[in-house]
C-alpha cells in the first residue's frame, strides 16, 4: 500500500482521476485503520455474510424444489400405477377349492364308512385328511388344512363314488393314480404361468411350488393369478419408470412362493419364499421382493416397493377379495343398527348384499318433511362412521294404514 501512495506521489496531481484515485485509497487506508482489520480479514467477514445469505436463500429454494419435486413425483407415482393397472385390464374370478364331495344319494355315506368303519379309516389313513360324514344330505366334507392334499382327497373320493368299488385296496389304487395325475397338473399349471408372464430359466423345483399356488386363496383370491396379476402390474410399472420389466416380472410372480409350503415350514411366508429363492439360486432383488413386500424396513431394491405396490393393487381390486360370511352378516348388522338408533324408526332391512337400506319409520312419529330428514341424516350417519366401498341407497317409507271390520 505504501508503495502505491509513493508512485502516486510522483505522478502528476493535475489530473482529476489521479486525485480520485488517491481520496479512494486514503479513505480505504483509514477504514482499515479504524476497523484495526487487514484487506483480507476485510474481505474474509464479507464473504462469510455473504455465503450466510446465499446459505439461507440456498435452503429456501431447495425446500421450495423439494416441495414441487414431491408433488410432482406424487403425481407421476399416480399416473404410472394407473397407466399399468388400465394396461393390464384382464379380468379374473377367484378359484375357490371346495371341500363337498356331491353323492347320488345317502346311502353312498353307509359304503364310504364301510363295514366297522375300516373305509374311512383307510381313506384318512391314506390321503390324510379328514372326512365328515354328517346329516347334511347330498354331500361328505373333506377337511385339510393342506389345500393340494384336500384336492387329492376330493378326487379320490369321486373317483370312488363314480367307479363305485370302495375299499381300502382300491381306495389306495385310486390314491396313486390320483396323486400323480394331481403332481402333473400342478406342474403344467407353474410351467403356464411362467410362460404368460414371459418367465424364462426357473428351476423346475420353483415351477412346482409356483404351480402349488393354483390351491392356495388368500380372502378367497387365488393366489397363482393373483400372482400372475401381479407379475403383469410389476412389469408395466417397471417399464414405465426405465427399470428392467422382466425383472420386476420375475419379481412379482414369485413373491408369494412361499405360501405354497408354509403349511409345512414354519413362520410367514416372506421368509419361507425368501430362503426358497435363495436355495435356488435366484437373483438377490427376487429375494428381497419376496422378503419384504409386506415389511417397512430398508428397501434394498427399487424392485421390492414396486412389487408391494403392485401386490397392494392386486389385493384391492374390486372383486378380487370376497368378504367372509361371517364379516358379511356383521356388515349388515351394523347397518340396520346405525339405522335403528333414531327414534322415529320402527325397522331397518339391509337388502342387495348391503346396497340398499330400508327404513320403516312410524307415521305417528314423523311426518313426509321430516322422513326426508331421516333419510338424509342416516345416510350421513352410515357415510361418517362405516368404511364401505361403493354406494348405499337409504330408502325410507312412511305408510299410513286404517283397517276397519265389516259385520
Amino acid at each position: 500500500m505504501k508503495r502505491r501512495v509513493t508512485t502516486f506521489s510522483k505522478r502528476s496531481k493535475n489530473s482529476p482521476n489521479e486525485k480520485l484515485e488517491a481520496s479512494l485509497i486514503e479513505q480505504e487506508r483509514k477504514l482499515y485503520e479504524t476497523a484495526n482489520m487487514t484487506r483480507e480479514e476485510a474481505r474474509e467477514i464479507v464473504l462469510d455474510r455473504l455465503d450466510k445469505e446465499l446459505t439461507e436463500e440456498e435452503g429456501a429454494l431447495v425446500l421450495k424444489h423439494e416441495k414441487n419435486v414431491s408433488e410432482k413425483s406424487q403425481e407421476i407415482a399416480r399416473r404410472i400405477i394407473l397407466t399399468a393397472i388400465q394396461r393390464y385390464a384382464a379380468a379374473h374370478t377367484a378359484e375357490v377349492t371346495t371341500s363337498m364331495v356331491d353323492i347320488p344319494n345317502d346311502d353312498m355315506k353307509g359304503r364310504v364308512i364301510g363295514r366297522e368303519g375300516r373305509n374311512i379309516r383307510a381313506f384318512e389313513k391314506i390321503t390324510g385328511v379328514d372326512v365328515v360324514i354328517d346329516d347334511t344330505p347330498g354331500v361328505i366334507i373333506v377337511s385339510a388344512f393342506d389345500m393340494v392334499r384336500r384336492e387329492e382327497a376330493r378326487l379320490t373320493l369321486s373317483r370312488l363314488i363314480a367307479d363305485g368299488r370302495i375299499h381300502p385296496a382300491r381306495i389306495e389304487e385310486i390314491y396313486n393314480q390320483t396323486h400323480t395325475d394331481v403332481l402333473e397338473f400342478i406342474q403344467r399349471e407353474g410351467a403356464e404361468a411362467c410362460e404368460e408372464v414371459n418367465v424364462r430359466y426357473l428351476h423346475s423345483k420353483l415351477v412346482y411350488y409356483l404351480g402349488r399356488l393354483c390351491f392356495r386363496t388368500s380372502y378367497s383370491q387365488n393366489v397363482l393369478r393373483h400372482s400372475i396379476e401381479v407379475a403383469f402390474l410389476s412389469g408395466m410399472i417397471a417399464a414405465e419408470m426405465g427399470l428392467d420389466e422382466n425383472l420386476a416380472r420375475r419379481c412379482g410372480l414369485l413373491h408369494d412362493v412361499g405360501k405354497s409350503i408354509d403349511h409345512d415350514v414354519e413362520g410367514g411366508h416372506p421368509k419361507i419364499g425368501a430362503d426358497l429363492l435363495r436355495r435356488y439360486n435366484e437373483p438377490e432383488e427376487v429375494i428381497d421382493a419376496a422378503l419384504n413386500h409386506h415389511e417397512d424396513p430398508r428397501i434394498a431394491s427399487p424392485y421390492t416397493t414396486i412389487v408391494a405396490a403392485a401386490d397392494a393393487c392386486s389385493a384391492s381390486r374390486p372383486g378380487a377379495r370376497r368378504e367372509t360370511l361371517e364379516n358379511y352378516v356383521r356388515r349388515m348388522e351394523e347397518f340396520e343398527k346405525i339405522a335403528k338408533e333414531f327414534p322415529c324408526v320402527d325397522n331397518a332391512f339391509a337388502v342387495q348384499a348391503g346396497r340398499e337400506m330400508r327404513v320403516l319409520v312410524n307415521p305417528g312419529k314423523t311426518t313426509d318433511e321430516s322422513a326426508a330428514k331421516t333419510c338424509r341424516d342416516i345416510v350421513k350417519a352410515l357415510s361418517e362412521r362405516l368404511q364401505f366401498s361403493g354406494e348405499i341407497k337409504v330408502t325410507v317409507i312412511r305408510e299410513t294404514r286404517t283397517t276397519e271390520i265389516a259385520k
